[in-house]
């Protein structure tokens, strides 16, 4: 989802006076009464996956017969749509090995036959690993990341449009692969790459309107594989933003829909959605209260689709499916996920768990309370209308971190309301899952918001680093990038284009501030790499007051040290613009009997003695020690 700032532009799309797409227009425009086809959903698929149900477009395709050619593969069920335009076709394909099959279609006025092809599955080496608390997520907007192949780039030149499409492609990610790795990332998180062609400022790519092709601004599918197989290449995963919940307002099934209830409502009657989740949660709220959230149009104007429609929800599964086995992706960030039905997300990520065992996903949760976010967490069934369902979500974002974090660090509330958060933990299913960040594509800088500041910054950094849970890093907060809301916070990254004046992908082309920023967060994640307790660690909270928080980290953080205990990492930090002189109680703590406090990363000497430990810290400074 993004911030619902970004979509108002939309309400001026001609959805009366857009047409079809050119991939349509083929057919619709055809003379004689013979079918047509010009696409097939999915454009193809994989021995041994379930038998697949395709979704054809074209003409003249109500009461056509449906005929297949090809070893151990039949058809076993059609249905038209009554325009004639879409014709659902179910295969049995259980027995099938690879091998390309003749769909053939045919009326009493002549008949049209396609090629499809069943493939060979990917390797498991190609992917499929799933992404955890070891992990660093890195969110790259493609449009605004870097212009690898200036052939795709509109022309005229849309840069200084702010939501206009600025030229970034997966050849210019693929270009900066070594500056990600020298940043410390691992997993590399990239906003939707569907065809959004009809559009107008869709750069974003939140607004598909063909949801079996990537947009032609971010280059082709065989420069998205590419992509992929680059990351994999170089040690890293790769996550692809996908979006269940709703499609572009220019999408062709706006006008024209594959069944009546394709979507919840129609482009001239529906509701708009409603984003208060507490209903959700709430066992005592009525279906009135909660429609809104699951059926109504997000913005108002981006068609909301039915997943209670089992055609629908079949073919957002297998297109899932589709994109990871042709990426070999690694994981999947949800968009909007409270707004679609439990039901749907336990089906989906069923089917997901049996084809790809180790593929995970992370879910949007736009909401400040734990209370709430934590009902969507997959691993238990929460109640609610469907009945007590198991969403099957790996995680969701940390949205409250998020939230609480801006507050206290930019805020100057105390520091002890982290406390606030963190002990809510115990909603989560799996709070070790947890995605922590401090922005994304849908908020406000973290520098622009009313009094933050580089120290800022950087202790916001050293929390998620350290933090349980798996940080999240936005496109240019490593080098202090300001922005407003939306567009504002969807600057292109300075060296990444033709022409740009100074390369923050090069150490030389930082500025002192972006270089001490950069370096800093840099750090942070090499050093997080290198210790398993900041990693998968458990998390013990041991000190907090209005200006310093301070924790632990360990695998084992039941008793102190022993002298066969596993490492412990300490994390001290005072956000204070004046010296602390800090002294902690250790004693039936995590720090328990230990005597070893190794200062790291410039923090100043710690001294135990009698059950405490004794530390001078500077202002704004977050203190790590190795601890035995």
């Amino acid at each position: 989802m993004l911030a619902q700032v970004r979509i108002v532009f939309l309400t001026v799309l001609c959805l009366s006076t857009c047409g079809a797409l050119s991939a349509q227009a083929n057919c619709l425009t055809a003379t004689g009464s013979a079918p047509c086809i010009d696409k097939i959903d999915p454009p193809n698929w994989w021995a041994t996956f379930p038998s697949p149900m395709l979704l054809l477009h074209g003409n003249h395709l109500s009461g056509a017969a449906v005929s297949i050619t090809g070893s151990h593969v039949s058809v076993t069920r059609t249905h038209a749509s009554a325009n004639g335009h879409y014709l659902f076709v179910w295969l049995d394909t259980t027995t099938a090995a690879p091998q390309t099959l003749t769909l053939r279609v045919s009326n009493s006025s002549g008949s049209t036959s396609r090629l499809w092809q069943l493939d060979q599955r990917k390797p498991a080496s190609a992917g499929f690993q799933g992404f955890s608390s070891r992990d660093v997520m890195y969110l790259i907007m493609t449009d605004r990341f870097a212009d690898g192949d200036t052939s795709n780039d509109p022309h005229p030149s849309q840069r200084s449009l702010p939501r206009g499409w600025h030229g970034g492609d997966f050849r210019g990610i693929e270009q900066h692969l070594d500056y990600l790795k020298q940043l410390g990332i691992t997993t590399i998180w990239t906003t939707p790459v569907y065809d959004n062609t009809g559009g107008t400022q869709d750069y974003h790519g939140y607004s598909a309107t063909n949801m079996y092709a990537v947009d032609p601004h971010f280059g082709t599918l065989a420069d998205y594989i590419a992509l992929a197989r680059a990351v994999h290449a170089d040690g890293m995963k790769l996550v692809l933003d996908t979006v269940p919940n709703h499609v572009g307002a220019a999408n062709p099934w706006a006008k024209d829909p594959p069944t009546p209830d394709w979507f919840h409502g129609t482009v001239a009657h529906h509701d708009a959605a409603n984003g208060d989740f507490a209903s959700l949660t709430d066992p005592h709220a009525s279906w009135a209260q909660q429609k809104d959230i699951r059926q109504g149009w997000f913005a108002n104007v981006l068609p909301d689709l039915n997943q209670e429609n089992p055609l629908v929800s079949q073919y957002l599964i297998q297109n899932a499916v589709w994109w990871i086995e042709t990426a070999g992706l690694d994981g999947l960030r949800l968009d909007t996920f409270p707004y679609v039905s439990r039901v749907f997300w336990h089906n989906f990520h069923a089917e997901l768990h049996q084809l790809f065992p180790h593929l995970t996903t992370v879910g949007e949760v736009f909401n400040p309370d734990p209370t709430i976010v934590s009902y969507f967490a997959g691993g238990v069934a929460r109640p609610g209308h469907e009945g007590a369902v198991d969403t099957g979500l790996y995680t969701p974002f940390d949205f409250p971190l998020y939230f609480m974090l801006r507050k206290v660090l930019i805020q100057n509330q105390p520091m002890s309301n982290l406390e606030n958060v963190l002990r809510q933990d115990r909603l989560y299913p799996h709070p070790n899952r947890l995605v922590t960040f401090i922005g994304n594509h849908d908020t406000m800088r973290f520098l622009t918001v009313p009094g933050a500041t580089i120290p800022d910054l950087k202790m916001a950094f050293a929390l998620i680093s350290a933090l349980r849970g798996m940080p999240q890093i936005y496109s240019g907060d490593e080098i202090a990038m300001r922005g407003g809301n939306d567009p504002d916070n969807r600057h292109d990254f300075p060296g990444g284009f033709p022409g740009d004046p100074a390369n923050a992908f090069t150490a030389a082309g930082r500025t002192p501030e972006q270089a001490s920023v950069h370096d800093y967060l840099s750090t942070l994640l090499h050093f997080r790499a290198q210790h398993p307790a900041l990693q998968t660690g458990l998390q013990q909270d041991i000190y907090m007051d209005n200006t310093v928080f301070a924790f632990v980290r360990a695998d084992d953080i039941a008793q102190g040290c022993t002298p066969s205990s596993p490492e412990r990492v300490l994390v001290i930090a005072n956000h204070s613009t004046s010296p602390r002189s800090l002294t902690l109680s250790t004693p039936e703590t995590a720090l328990a009997g230990c005597s070893q406090f190794t200062p790291v990363l410039g923090a100043p000497p710690a001294t135990p003695a009698n059950g405490s430990l004794t530390m001078q810290l500077a202002p704004d400074q977050t203190a790590i020690y190795l601890v035995h």
